[in-house]
């Protein structure tokens, strides 16, 4: 199999790729950069069945030879660089979702849409079910990325239903894992790398708004399970295991062993304040399920970032 990865530079994408490659697949990784970086995927540059091409999907796309799998996950992610670069992140969403079914199309290959749960906005249904058509504002500071996708969705339906393309959609909830970026602004990450440095660990609002958090290894399972069926979805891939925002701090600050403060500071504009997947579609279409608890996700995840900010924190602190 001859797999395409967009975003395959990004902190899911590069865990994908990497994935396929140990399946035996050939891996083209097309990244732009933007957000993304070379470091993710230089464990991976001299596997021979291994190819990466800097390229931004909104513009001129070309990959030569046979493609069987598209899995677009080309996109800015956290709220720090959707805001930081609004107008791509549209562009991505909706010209480079174009070019990327275009692509699809004209291989033959099954397309796969990395969509989010952001596409439920601030939900006023909860658990989250995929028939849920969503609370989203848009014209809010984080519509660039929550309509993007939306708009995705569409246009992903519209080449299945007018065009005949196999096609299927992802709603991914809060993965973390390994290879995020310290700075990236989402809540994991900042807590992660607070706790280690001896920053005082900063929670929005009351911290009693809630996520659902999916170890990154369960996503790609996810992912992969849609890649391999006919399912058109959409389906949710999250772990429906919630937490509040204040008790991920306080296990993260318990995990390090850090003596850092946790502080209260303001909730940025539209943060939703609850997110759990009902997962039972993926159960009975993908017989697929999170396996990894909270725990353990977060003990690997913060020993990776550990070793990456190593000579960065205080001596106090043990993983």
């Amino acid at each position: 199999m001859r797999a395409l990865v967009t975003g395959g530079a990004g902190f899911l994408g590069s865990h994908l790729c990497e994935r396929l490659l140990d399946r035996g697949a050939d891996v083209v990784c097309m990244d732009s950069f933007l957000t993304g970086g070379p470091r993710n995927v230089e464990h991976l540059v001299d596997r021979p069945s291994f190819r990466i091409i800097e390229c931004d999907l909104t513009g001129y796309v070309h990959v030569a030879g046979h493609v069987d799998l598209v899995l677009h996950f080309a996109s800015a992610a956290s709220p720090a660089d959707y805001l930081r670069y609004p107008i791509e992140t549209l562009r991505v969403g909706s010209v480079g979702t174009l070019h990327a079914l275009g692509l699809a199309r004209e291989k033959g290959a099954r397309f796969v849409l990395a969509s989010t749960s952001e596409v439920y906005g601030d939900p006023l249904e909860h658990p989250q079910r995929e028939t849920y058509w969503g609370n989203v504002n848009p014209v809010g500071p984080r519509s660039v990325y929550d309509e993007a996708k939306r708009f995705a969705e569409s246009l992903t339906t519209a080449y299945r239903d007018s065009r005949g393309t196999d096609t299927g959609i992802v709603r991914i909830f809060n993965t973390y894992g390994p290879r995020m970026r310290p700075f990236d602004g989402r809540a994991i990450p900042t807590f992660i790398r607070q706790a280690l440095t001896g920053e005082p660990i900063t929670v929005t609002g009351d911290g009693s708004q809630t996520r659902s958090i999916c170890y990154v290894d369960d996503t790609v399972s996810g992912v992969l399970a849609m890649a391999e069926s006919d399912f058109d979805g959409p389906v949710n891939l999250g772990n429906p295991d919630e937490l509040t925002m204040l008790d991920l701090a306080t296990m993260i600050k318990e995990l390090t062993g850090s003596a850092s403060p946790i502080e209260f500071v303001e909730r940025p504009e539209d943060d939703p304040k609850v997110r759990r997947p009902d997962t039972t579609l993926a159960a009975e279409r993908l017989g697929w399920t999170a396996k990894v608890p909270a725990g353990e996700g977060l003990r690997r995840t913060i020993e990776w970032f550990a070793r990456e900010l190593d000579g960065h924190r205080p001596a106090r602190i043990t993983v």
